[in-house]
């Protein structure tokens, strides 16, 4: 049984302060705004859901007590929807689609609303203080170094040097202030709020303006000494390399043939991967790797990718080692300028994708998610014509 996307739909992102353009919704809010402009864009019947399944990795404060079923309650979703609240780091929106596929192919549903929120505004990262940021009686490989810090030493690991992440950045950054406006890439973002389009972007960003930007993270590393095990090494990211910290939602509809209009996408493969938690922020690649073998597909055959660019070092490494075709990657920017919403990343990528295959009228796509100590997901789509 073949499980399809109907719709994928995400919000703007907005900056994670006190005024940003999201922070006067709730999370649950967030949610059911994009539910209802599912049920004005779709005859598909949102009662007949079966479960909602949402991705969130810092689930304290506004987030806490079961994000999903408040959520569920918001949205105005049936009793007897079931909810799940989901927490796989920066994968979390993807995983919880990767759920949704599952529980449609097995046939334990028809019909399953996943995707992930991410207020930052409202709930800011390692808020939820988990024990496990700070435990020292693990061994050294296994204890947690902050998603940055890793960006850090996967740079030194990989070689990649500053003049790599400085044009990633410009790139995405030039890409996205290109695309805001742009009807066919955008033709899925949804309005919430006060805000219409990307907040974070920065159009104004120059290659001068990056190389005078000073690292920012190099204090980390002797905080973390023990987890990197006496070892340092010259700290690269700026602010610039590091997507910003920000507010977001995305949805998708999942659900086998025949449910409601036609469907915008199938699912040819989906895939999880865990990794080297020392090699931080590449489990991304392996889970892509597993997805593209089981689509028995290579690279060059997905006219459209998204990969997130979870700090620069990330997509310089895919750009490096794996050559895909630039302009079939990232076409509308990426994190760097639009920001990681953490938990919603996986489902506003996965919308971003269809948008771009339905512009460039392409077929098969891919979408990769990476998270800290070694977490990865991705998935290859093939865009149903219209």
């Amino acid at each position: 049984m073949d499980a399809f996307i109907y719709d994928a739909i995400r919000t703007p992102r907005g900056k994670a302060r006190p005024d940003g353009g999201l922070a006067a919704l709730t999370p649950a809010a967030l949610v059911a705004n994009l539910t209802d402009a599912l049920r004005d864009r779709r005859d598909d019947r949102l009662d007949r859901i079966g479960a909602l399944y949402l991705g969130c990795v810092t689930q304290a404060e506004d987030q806490g007590g079961h994000i999903a079923l408040a959520s569920k309650f918001a949205a105005g979703l049936p009793d007897s929807c079931v909810a799940h609240s989901l927490n796989n780091y920066c994968a979390s929106g993807l995983s919880a689609i990767g759920h949704a596929v599952a529980k449609v192919v097995s046939g334990q549903e028809a019909a399953v609303l996943a995707g992930g929120v991410e207020m930052m505004s409202r709930a800011p990262f390692l808020s939820d203080r988990a024990a496990y940021y700070s435990a020292e009686d693990l061994p050294p490989r296994q204890r947690f170094v902050p998603p940055v810090l890793a960006a850090d030493r996967l740079a030194y690991a990989e070689a990649i040097g500053r003049d790599e992440l400085d044009a990633c950045a410009l790139v995405s950054q030039h890409r996205a202030a290109a695309s805001d406006l742009d009807p066919a890439l955008q033709a899925s973002r949804i309005a919430a709020g006060s805000l219409a389009g990307e907040e974070c972007i920065r159009p104004g960003t120059t290659r001068e303006g990056l190389a005078a930007m000073p690292a920012a993270f190099g204090a980390l590393q002797q905080a973390h000494i023990s987890a990197l095990e006496g070892t340092t090494f010259e700290p690269l990211h700026t602010l610039a390399h590091a997507p910003p910290v920000c507010d977001g939602a995305g949805l998708a509809v999942i659900a086998t043939e025949g449910f409601g209009a036609a469907p915008r996408a199938r699912v040819v493969a989906y895939a999880e991967s865990g990794g080297d938690p020392a090699a931080s922020l590449t489990a991304g690649l392996l889970a892509m790797d597993k997805a593209l073998a089981r689509a028995d597909l290579s690279l060059d055959a997905m006219d459209r990718i998204e990969f997130m660019e979870a700090f620069a070092v990330t997509i310089a490494k895919f750009m490096r080692d794996r050559t895909p075709d630039p302009v079939r990657v990232n076409v509308s920017g990426g994190h760097l300028a639009k920001g990681h919403p953490m938990g919603a990343t996986g489902a506003i990528l996965t919308s971003t994708l269809l948008d771009a295959l339905d512009a460039c009228e392409g077929r098969y796509g891919l979408v990769v998610a990476t998270g800290a100590m070694g977490i990865g997901a991705a998935m290859v789509v093939e865009r149903i014509a219209r």
